[in-house]
């Protein structure tokens, strides 16, 4: 059972060692009783290359080229359930075979092992309800590796984008840019015609959301813990890494600060109310896994008072029951998912959410709440509101032993411990300390930067203004404080 395939040169195998594997290559030392596997993982999902002879650190080691090995590759293909349709390639100068594995008419095929999908850059085991939803979603069209045919890839290509993402995957620039988007997979020939797919357009076109409307993302501040009163919008057009880094940038822009002294340095810092890395995980897990394909919603970020929400259409992919949420993989968009591996926006597929949990336990923040449906949903308590609503009111200490020290007191701050620990800064001082840094504040932002209650930090202002060491400037909406000498 042979194939017709497009010869690899020279310039491509240069470029392929220096890639490394990805969604739709593959490096095996040699001959062994995984390549099955491998096999029906590629005919299962979009196609692929296998090189023999092609170590895990990518070097160059050579394989047995002889009639019996490739008979026995033959015989491998053979034996899949359906046989598997193959074309094997030799590169004599350097020793190495290239088995060729085009998308399959016929899948789901499985091996002696069991049925096997390409993910990312893995092969993964696929369980009865992986092939049952596999078989149902089959003849639905992939989003991510449909052809642009309406578009000329050489002017829609934005070289600017594309050597960010070379830089990003330490990938170096080739001559020939088709060679090189191929192997990314973001491109394919159609008879002698080359074409970028969705997935090239939305990480290196000029316009991403050309005749695409939906892959933007959209960001919105609300005012309270409802939708009706909107106090900012956004929607970020750029590509893919242009929209992460714009979201995650809303999100710090419109997030509340807070203090932290760890046992390293009796200086204190700003941190995020929630931690920026959990925050930059939920963003890529909704651009990565989205469905695309469902054009009348996009993802959206969205900021009310005591909840941050990060949603995208399409729930949870099919073969993923709920429980499993969160320890097993499966992937939407797995060129999408690949391209973000290269260039290291995702370090492993199926960690995100292990690290979401990690970040936000590490800071002590609330735990992030799932919702699916027709959409998935990550919402994220705010730490700053819920401060606002538990801290009670203070009332004078009980009177105590005298110790000969200052009576100092108390501030809720974070130590390496996660411990109560005293600091000799006062209130007040902490007041004109923010409002220095940032005038517009209102006092509740301020009450929930310094970790006080608001009738506190009311209290201490209203002492400030008459000891005349603070001052509001302008209307209290619309004006700020000045602090005096």
């Amino acid at each position: 059972m042979s194939i017709q395939y497009r010869p690899t040169t020279e310039e491509e195998l240069a470029l392929i060692l220096e890639e490394g594997e990805g969604y739709t290559l593959e490096f095996k030392q040699n001959v062994n009783s995984d390549l099955p596997r491998e096999l029906v993982a590629f005919a299962n999902a979009s196609g692929g290359r296998i090189f023999i002879g092609i170590d895990d650190h990518n070097h160059i080691k050579g394989a047995d080229l002889s009639n019996k090995t490739l008979s026995r590759i033959e015989t491998m293909a053979a034996d899949c359930d359906p046989p598997v349709a193959i074309a094997i390639e030799k590169l004599l100068e350097h020793k190495l075979l290239v088995i060729h594995v085009p998308e399959s008419a016929n899948r789901p095929h499985r091996c002696s092992k069991g049925f096997y999908l390409r993910n990312g850059a893995n092969s993964q085991k696929m369980r009865t309800e992986d092939i049952t939803a596999f078989i149902q979603a089959e003849g639905r069209v992939r989003f991510e590796q449909q052809l642009r045919r309406d578009l000329v890839w050489q002017e829609e290509l934005d070289q600017k984008r594309l050597d960010h993402f070379l830089e990003l995957a330490n990938i170096s620039k080739p001559e020939h840019l088709q060679t090189l988007l191929l192997n990314l997979g973001v491109g394919d020939y159609q008879g002698d015609r080359f074409y970028l797919n969705q997935a090239g357009v939305l990480f290196f076109a000029k316009e991403p959301t050309k005749r695409l409307f939906h892959v933007s993302v959209i960001c919105a501040l609300f005012k309270g813990t409802g939708k009706s009163i909107i106090l900012d919008r956004k929607e970020f057009a750029g590509n893919m890494l242009e929209n992460i880094e714009d979201a995650l940038l809303y999100l710090k822009q419109h997030l509340q600060l807070r203090w932290i002294i760890t046992g390293e340095s009796a200086r204190r810092r700003e941190v995020l109310e929630l931690p920026e890395a959990a925050l930059r995980e939920a963003v890529i897990n909704a651009v990565c896994h989205n469905d695309y394909l469902e054009e009348g919603a996009q993802v959206t970020t969205e900021i009310f008072d005591d909840r941050v929400e990060i949603h995208n259409p399409g729930g949870l992919p099919k073969g993923l029951k709920p429980e499993e949420f969160g320890t097993r993989s499966v992937c939407r968009n797995p060129l999408i998912a690949s391209l973000l591996l290269r260039c290291n926006y995702i370090e492993k597929l199926g960690t995100g959410i292990g690290r979401i949990h990690d970040a936000l336990q590490a800071e002590d923040c609330p735990m992030v709440k799932p919702r699916f449906s027709g959409f998935f949903t990550l919402e994220f308590p705010r730490p700053s509101y819920q401060a606002l609503e538990k801290t009670p009111v203070e009332t004078p200490a009980e009177p105590r032993e005298k110790t000969g020290e200052e009576t100092r007191e108390k501030t809720l701050v974070e130590t390496p411990v996660k411990t109560l620990v005293e600091t000799p800064v006062k209130t007040p001082d902490l007041i004109l300390e923010v409002l220095m840094e940032d005038p517009n504040l209102t006092l509740a932002q301020v009450a929930a930067r310094i970790q006080k209650s608001l009738s506190a930090v009311e209290r201490a202002a209203n002492k400030l203004v008459k000891q005349g060491k603070l001052a509001r400037i302008g209307p209290k909406k619309g004006g700020h404080w000045q602090v005096l000498k």
